[in-house]
């Protein structure tokens, strides 16, 4: 315990430490050319709205997000980033560099839901500028990329120059597994300050992460015609394992810890008279805790290996996403935080707290690294043909963005 206040203590003082590199908020607003980088923000909204049309216009599911990095890697060029690049993931990376050697690094994410690509395949036009709408699907996650451009123009056009660098990065792959960000992190580990995930305007600020782990276990039997099928029965091994997994108690002594067990989906069979062979559901298991997390899987492990031997039928558990959990000790306090809560304010927003993130900002927070999360609504109908994107939260999240990197960066 000794060494562990010991450890905070010397985190804290590390928190306090690096504040002193940062820029007063109070000291940013005040400055003339600050107020002309949001002006400028204000008078590229229809430029800003084009470009969520070019880009919201890729397809770009997981794993398929090569041609809109490419395009975003372009912009960042337009934008005035050095040292522009699109990795192997693909990440579209630009940078302002600074000359601490620490970096403070924006993220927002490269693709999209699967259903968003089939409505862009589907869709008869690009999507369209209708008033403060960009409309369209793929335009709405494509919003926070788009704002990140934005901000950056603004920084380069005013000459502001950062202590630190300002890193800008579109990741890849965060609809399955958190890929792209995972790389990310890898690279940016040893010198980031901090991460900002930037998922809107900031009505929510986010400085921990719940941990989230996605499962398809998939049961296997004997296959037979109903005449002559009998059992076992792959439908009656689900049914038996779905009901002792949804009695596992951890959700409930543990609810205060956000600790959560869910089971949504169910999957097997195609015809009325044949018994399936195969048959999957899914698994959904929350927790701020990783303990909690372990737990439920080691008794939904131990259940299925019950129903096996009472009926035979076999299972496998497959990962299909697993986000980490963690808390930094002093987020709350730090400068990243008060600050993101004061600019947020400044933008009209009454922001909430939470210490339970579950996007692109768990790696980082998981690894040890102070992040936020700065969400919103972006739109509305997501998935859907009629997808859209609010150009207003657009601009207020650009500014964010541009706000932050002043003051955390140091730039002047």
């Amino acid at each position: 315990m000794i060494r562990y206040k010991c450890l905070v203590a010397l985190f804290l003082l590390g928190l306090s430490s690096s504040s002193l590199a940062q820029r007063p908020l109070d000291d940013v607003l005040d400055d003339a050319k600050v107020q002309e980088g949001l002006a400028l923000i204000d008078s590229s909204r229809e430029l800003t709205a084009n470009q969520l049309v070019q880009i919201g216009g890729i397809i770009s599911p997981s794993g398929q997000e090569h041609e809109r990095a490419n395009a975003v890697a372009e912009l960042m060029r337009q934008a005035g980033l050095q040292a522009v690049q699109v990795t192997d993931s693909p990440n579209a990376i630009g940078r302002i560099p600074g000359n601490s050697g620490k970096a403070i690094i924006f993220v927002a994410t490269l693709d999209d839901l699967a259903t968003v690509a089939e409505h862009q395949r589907a869709a008869a036009t690009p999507p369209q500028i209708e008033g403060d709408r960009v409309v369209g699907p793929g335009t709405n996650t494509s919003l926070t990329t788009i704002a990140l451009i934005s901000a950056a123009r603004a920084l380069v056009s005013q000459n502001l120059k950062p202590e630190h660098d300002i890193v800008f990065a579109a990741v890849a792959q965060e609809e399955t597994g958190l890929k792209g960000m995972r790389a990310l992190y890898e690279e940016y580990k040893d010198k980031a300050i901090a991460f900002v995930d930037v998922l809107g305007e900031g009505n929510g600020i986010s400085y921990g992460a719940l941990g989230i782990h996605w499962w398809r276990v998939h049961a296997y039997g004997p296959p037979g015609h109903t005449l002559r099928g009998g059992l076992p029965n792959v439908n009656q091994g689900i049914a038996r394992a779905v009901d002792r997994i949804l009695q596992i108690r951890d959700p409930q002594l543990y609810e205060d810890r956000r600790t959560r067990l869910n089971v949504a989906i169910l999957n097997s069979g195609a015809v009325f008279n044949h018994k399936p062979e195969t048959g999957w559901f899914s698994l959904d298991i929350r927790s701020l805790d990783p303990e909690h997390i372990e737990s439920m899987e080691t008794q939904t492990r131990e259940i299925l290996a019950s129903v096996t031997d009472d009926l035979g039928i076999r299972f496998e558990m497959e990962p299909v996403s697993q986000t980490p959990p963690g808390q930094i000790p002093g987020a709350l306090q730090s400068s990243l935080v008060q600050d993101s809560l004061a600019i947020s304010e400044y933008l009209g927003n009454t922001p909430n707290l939470s210490n339970a993130g579950s996007a692109n900002l768990n790696v980082a927070i998981a690894g040890g690294t102070l992040a936020i999360g700065i969400s919103s609504e972006r739109g509305g109908r997501r998935g859907f043909a009629d997808e859209w994107a609010d150009i207003p939260v657009l601009q207020r999240t650009a500014k964010n963005v541009f706000l932050t990197a002043i003051s955390q960066a140091n730039a002047r």
